[in-house]
């Protein structure tokens, strides 16, 4: 267990584990959903996978929202991967920043829930067709996210051999 701990980076523990538990936590203060595990080891890998599904939710619809209406603005992968040899801070700052994200869409889908519950929505994730709907959207995220993490790699591959033949 030391092992897998030793190997959560600050990433993981502010970008999934992080959002997951408070989102558990304040799901539970607010709703009459109760997320909270008993056992310590389930605990922590469905707070990890429910942080890591908040992840996307910010990454797939948060974020390309806020581009689309300009309220955030980005660099280029090359000028930021360039500005991040230069600047190594630029790393750290990138990762608050996906903090910040993840902790937003975090707050945006207890919203959700909150104001579901509170106009008489309970969603009973026992039943048959919730359950279907709720798997079906959550392989679709997660083909996306897929998707979305495959173009960053190929991009990344194409400019390092790209580079590597610029120095020949």
């Amino acid at each position: 267990m030391k092992e897998l701990v030793d190997k959560i980076s600050s990433y993981n523990l502010f970008n999934y584990l992080f959002p997951g538990i408070i989102f558990v936590l304040l799901l539970n203060a607010t709703t009459s959903y109760n997320l909270i595990q008993e056992n310590i080891v389930e605990g922590a890998f469905l707070y990890y996978f429910i942080g890591l599904l908040i992840n996307r939710v910010g990454s797939l619809v948060f974020e390309p929202v806020l581009k689309f209406i300009k309220f955030i603005k980005f660099k280029p992968p090359n000028e930021y991967r360039q500005a991040k040899g230069l600047y190594p801070k630029i790393e750290i700052y990138s990762e608050v920043n996906n903090m910040f994200r993840g902790v937003s869409a975090m707050l945006l889908v207890l919203i959700v829930f909150v104001v579901l519950e509170k106009t008489g929505i309970y969603i009973d994730f026992s039943k048959g067709s919730i359950q279907i709907v709720s798997l079906l959207l959550l392989f679709v995220m997660m083909l996306f996210a897929y998707r979305k993490q495959t173009k960053i790699i190929v991009d990344r591959v194409g400019n390092v051999l790209e580079e590597q033949k610029n120095k020949q």
